[in-house]
């Protein structure tokens, strides 16, 4: 089956052309988010497997649609010139290494800006550009990002810390590589000029996790790790229904009124301990093993749905924790367009998530499917100028390979 090569015109970033050079989820997911949104995105494969998320069986097909991709060796001369012209039209450069590695093998800023002044560069890195030489090239995983943040030990119970997933770290850091670079991108449509971008992964996940890490900067405390509970407060938290998992977040005054009330402690509401401004139920208050003792009974023998209900219509947070096949038969996601439906490039039918968030009056749609490992080499390349004559010499030294039929490999 053939897929289109020419873009339609549609959502909020028509304008814009990407090009980026990475593997797996941080960085071609925040390019997936802007192709999803209508930008024109490029995705530089290498000439030897090509992108490992090729060797999963699904979430390649949710990650890499609406994009085209070319096998290129851009560290090899002939393909470091290929880069450099495909970037003379492009907007965004995004790559994903060990810190240096693009300027080591003579990529740096200057050369890419000496093609396209206007050109935004981002490096994606775990430790970043510069800093300890050790640590800036050192291999990084999400996993070993998470734990070297700390956000990882924030995680877990007091004896295990626990890394939050799927790819936690990866996903959060493709939100910052989106956002960094659409930030560059406004300030070069005011200034004309370049902006290159260090992104290291750690720094991310460090600013995520900082809620409890300024309490131990500014007067040394250490939270414990709180396993499926709040750190500070009770009502806060997964709980075990008689039939699931509920994620409850008891907080307010008439919220926690209610909550004593119908776990049978409304005695306690109105006294000093719990007066009747507590918006907070702390665990540091002296019945606080009553109260998540009495909650934890309470909500043992009774059903997630009916707890779910009775507690939102008392204005308190409450969610059943949703499993796949509740995500699936849920009204509210059928209703939203949650779920949507394409052809691979092979031909089956696909099952996948629409394009988020909704934008009214420029949305963003699914145009083409995730192209085979080089598929649109041939046609990327004519479109940087160069003659088949020229295409077919880059396939006989090896600097590309010649296009994939499809993309079910």
């Amino acid at each position: 089956m053939s897929i289109p090569t020419q873009k339609p015109s549609f959502g909020t970033l028509d304008d814009v052309r990407v090009v980026y050079a990475a593997v797996e989820l941080a960085v071609p997911k925040a390019c997936c988010f802007m192709a999803d949104w209508g930008a024109d995105v490029t995705w530089i494969e290498n000439t030897a497997a090509g992108d490992t998320i090729r060797d999963t069986a699904w979430i390649k097909q949710a990650e890499r649609r609406n994009q085209r991709s070319i096998a290129l060796d851009y560290f090899s001369p002939e393909g470091t010139e290929v880069l450099l012209k495909m970037i003379e039209n492009a907007d965004v450069f995004i790559e994903a290494s060990k810190g240096g590695t693009f300027a080591k093998r003579g990529i740096s800023d200057e050369v890419l800006w000496a093609r396209n002044p206007k050109l935004v560069i981002v490096h994606v890195s775990g430790f970043g550009q510069t800093g300890v030489p050790e640590m800036v090239t050192r291999a990084a995983y999400d996993l070993t990002v998470m734990a070297y943040s700390g956000y990882m030990s924030q995680n877990g119970t007091p004896e295990q810390p626990v890394n939050p997933g799927p790819y936690a770290g990866d996903y959060i850091n493709s939100l910052m590589i989106l956002s960094s670079t659409l930030a560059a991108l406004h300030r070069v449509g005011v200034t004309g000029k370049g902006e290159s971008v260090d992104v290291a992964m750690y720094e991310t996940l460090l600013s995520i996790g900082q809620y409890y890490l300024v309490d131990y900067l500014n007067a040394g405390i250490i939270w414990p790790r709180p396993g499926a509970r709040n750190q500070n407060l009770c009502a806060i938290g997964e709980y075990r229904c008689a039939d699931g998992f509920i994620g409850l977040c008891v907080y307010g005054v008439p919220q926690n009124k209610y909550l004593l009330e119908v776990i049978g402690l409304g005695e306690l509401w109105g006294t000093p301990d719990y007066p009747e401004d507590t918006s907070g139920l702390w665990l540091s208050s002296p019945k606080a093993e009553l109260i998540e003792a009495k909650l934890e009974e309470y909500l043992s023998t009774r059903n997630v749905d009916d707890v779910e209900k009775d507690f939102a219509a008392h204005r308190i947070a409450a969610q059943k924790v949703m499993e796949f096949p509740d995500l699936v038969a849920e009204e509210h996601l059928e209703r939203r367009g949650v779920w949507q439906n394409w052809q691979t490039a092979d031909g089956e039918e696909f099952k996948g998530l629409g394009v988020f968030p909704v934008f009214q009056r420029n949305p963003g749609r699914t145009w083409r499917p995730m192209p085979g490992h080089g598929y649109d080499t041939v046609d990327v390349l004519r479109r940087a100028g160069y003659t088949d004559e020229q295409i077919a010499q880059f396939v006989e030294s090896g600097v590309v390979l010649p296009p994939s039929a499809t993309g079910t490999e």
